[in-house]
């Protein structure tokens, strides 16, 4: 059964090697998505507060809006269900086959040709060399690169990078999405292209968590919408809610940092 739980979540960056009081200004003047807190990792030092008791779960069928300002966790929420992240306290269960597309960059090596990084992002993505070898392609076709495909990554324009970076991420279909805005690149026409295979990544995922600004693209495609703040998330709301929920205070002031992060 696909399904993910979220269970009393926080995560913690211990700020090592630094002047902390300079950096403590710094981060707040930036709003980075998590408080600053002593905690002992090891030894005493300050720490972001990246996530605190996050809760979630979602079932099949479920479409997950996150959304917030800049620094308020929804990414590093992303990571911790894409597995990058381990919780400090709490935990996170995700049950099904993951498609991540938060860094379409990862795995991308500049020197390596066209090919031989599809085989890289395939093995990344956890393909076997074999579902690389099908997928081919099928990713070179979309990528529309055709002979430059044989030539190293480092020769490409910006465009033709993105393009390629794309075919590859979303080659493999999962029962759990997970996405960081909406994806938009290449020319008008690849545009079109990526819109389509989006859409269709998206209707044949059992479950959609995506983060985005754009508040119009969550109500279009969620039908659930968690509003985060300050690494604190509001409950899970029906996407008919949205609005009310953004209306209300944000979550990490109901708290206040002075217990929210310790």
């Amino acid at each position: 059964m696909v399904n993910i739980s979220v269970e009393g979540l926080s995560l913690y960056f211990p700020i090592i090697g630094a002047d902390t009081q300079s950096l403590k200004r710094y981060l707040k003047q930036v709003a980075i998505g998590g408080g600053i807190a002593q905690r002992t990792f090891g030894s005493s030092h300050s720490t972001i507060v990246a996530l605190h008791n996050v809760n979630l779960t979602l079932s099949a069928g479920d479409r997950l809006g996150l959304v917030g300002s800049n620094g308020s966790g929804k990414t590093t929420l992303l990571r911790c269900l894409a597995g990058a992240y381990t919780p400090d306290i709490g935990s996170v269960e995700v049950n099904g086959r993951i498609a991540s597309l938060l860094d379409l960059s990862l795995g991308i090596d500049p020197s390596a040709t066209g090919l031989e990084n599809i085989r890289i992002r395939g093995l990344v993505a956890g393909l076997t060399p074999a579902a690389i070898a099908a997928k081919t392609e099928q990713i070179a076709e979309f990528s529309g690169l055709g002979p430059y495909l044989a030539m190293p990554l480092k020769s490409y324009s910006s465009g033709m990078q993105a393009r390629l970076a794309f075919a590859t991420a979303t080659a493999v279909e999962a029962d759990v999405l997970l996405m960081d805005e909406w994806i938009a690149v290449g020319d008008a026409q690849f545009r079109a292209q990526a819109n389509e295979r989006l859409t269709s990544l998206v209707e044949k995922a059992h479950i959609l968590v995506i983060a985005s600004h754009d508040l119009s693209l969550i109500k279009s495609l969620c039908n659930k919408v968690v509003r985060m703040d300050h690494g604190i998330a509001s409950e899970v709301v029906s996407i008919d809610e949205m609005d009310e929920l953004m209306a209300r205070p944000a979550p990490g002031t109901t708290l206040g940092w002075s217990r929210a992060s310790r």
